[in-house]
């Protein structure tokens, strides 16, 4: 019988070395150290910049295949809850485990409910910003904020504390999300309206203006519980490593999520669909995509939209996203980019170039087409990712808290700086010159 075993020659000493596996296709990274040349040899080890082929975490919580296109919460697949859940439901799912009975879900949306008002300090210290200020980063900053609202946070090992930190948090980011946008409208702060429900209150926070009550279009209502499920998590992203990172070093779950709201900040993570966006109109028209896709082959344009760094076949997302697009323009009116979009999608999955290259369409690619026929500008687009995302990095967070494997992140480096070096005293040091690698030419 084969053992589940890796059996390693050191060719520098002809050492031989038997290194356990593990789940199927995982070796321990400090099973390497051993490796080594003499005693006072560091022992191997492995060198992964982003990550790209190293597991920090074992997780119950999402699974991807990315070869199969396939993406699935605690075992259910993300077409089958797109279908038929809805985000509170299926956060319930992602933070808890398992699918609620009826009567568990009323207790959960009712316990998310009661946690949607802000501290009336939380509202004034968000009028403190511009009246320009970026929505995402009003949004980093008063995450971190409730910090000091909630002193109780501390206790990140106590079950119960972890559970209310949760709801806190799922009920008020679409608040604080809502508050970020009628800032940068000019518009008075609208107070939650717990008779709707989750994404009907968001709508109205972010839309109502001198109605005495909030009526959400049930469609559009709908497509943000959809768009909500398909970006409730997405296994080890850059955000949820940063919630884990962070938290790692035992802060309350606030401050990791601030840090994890600013790692989705960023143009290659939750602001990939504005990307997806402004490339769709830097296009123009449908008659100019062949030379677009003519530049691109030739490494002169990027193909914002495509492609992933998990998924090696259709984002599952995005043939979701793209038929729901349809539903909402019915309503809206049709945004005239998905013309461009889809035209451009039929022609690159028959071109050889995007099919060798696995290059298909992923989820930014449609959601921000949505976004903003729904009226959004483009600065809320990673705002709107955050909302559901809480889910998951809630889940994330309590999964790492409770991993006895886990320690605090400190990644190893490979250092390639000077070495001992004498001191000069000022007066006699020649005048510097600047390496290409020297911290001061960056700053």
């Amino acid at each position: 019988m084969a053992k589940e075993t890796l059996s390693i020659t050191d060719n520098r000493t002809g050492k031989n070395y038997e290194v356990p596996i593990e789940e199927g296709g995982v070796i321990r990274a400090m099973a390497l150290r051993q490796i080594k040349t003499g005693a006072d040899d560091f022992g191997l080890m492995t060198y992964d910049p982003a990550f790209t082929n190293t597991a920090s975490c074992r997780s119950r919580v999402t699974y991807i295949d990315g070869d199969k296109g396939i993406l699935r919460y605690r075992g259910y697949p993300i077409e089958v809850l797109a279908e038929k859940s809805n985000y509170l439901e299926t956060a319930y799912l992602i933070v808890k485990g398992e699918l609620p009975d009826r009567e568990h879900y009323q207790r959960w949306e009712h316990n998310i409910k009661i946690h949607t008002m802000v501290h009336e300090n939380i509202k004034k210290f968000m009028e403190g910003y511009r009246y320009d200020a970026h929505p995402m980063g009003m949004l980093v900053g008063t995450v971190g904020a409730l910090s000091t609202f909630y002193p109780d946070a501390k206790n990140i090992h106590d079950l119960e504390s972890r559970r209310l930190q949760t709801r806190r948090l799922i009920g008020k980011i679409p608040t604080l999300a809502a508050f970020a946008y009628r800032h940068t409208r000019g518009l008075p702060y609208v107070y939650p309206d717990n008779d709707l429900s989750y994404t009907g209150n968001l709508l109205s926070m972010l839309f109502r203006m001198t109605e005495l009550k909030y009526k959400p279009n049930p469609v559009l209502e709908r497509a943000l519980d959809v768009l909500f499920i398909l970006h409730a998590d997405h296994e080890q992203n850059c955000s949820a490593n940063a919630m884990r990172a962070v938290g790692s070093s035992q802060p309350d779950p606030y401050a990791a999520a601030a840090a994890a709201v600013a790692a989705l900040y960023g143009p290659l993570h939750g602001g990939a669909n504005e990307a997806a966006i402004r490339g769709l109109m830097e296009i123009g028209s449908v008659k100019n995509i062949p030379a677009f896709i003519k530049a691109v082959k030739n490494k002169e344009r990027r193909l914002m939209g495509f492609g992933h760094r998990v998924y090696k076949n259709y984002d599952p997302r995005a043939k979701i996203l793209k038929a729901m697009a349809e539903q909402v323009f019915e309503v809206t009116g049709r945004n005239p980019l998905i013309d461009i979009a889809v035209e451009l999608e039929r022609i690159a999955l028959q071109d050889d170039y995007f099919i060798s290259h696995k290059l298909y369409p992923n989820v930014d690619f449609y959601s921000g087409i949505i976004y903003q026929a729904m009226g959004f500008q483009m600065e809320m687009f990673p705002v709107l990712f955050a909302i559901p995302r809480t889910s998951g990095w809630m889940a994330q967070w309590a999964e790492m808290v409770r991993d006895p494997e886990q320690a605090i992140a400190r990644p190893r480096q490979v250092y390639i700086g000077e070495q001992i070096r004498a001191y000069t005293p000022i007066e006699g040091r020649p005048k510097p010159t600047m390496r290409e690698d020297a911290v001061s030419e960056a700053i």
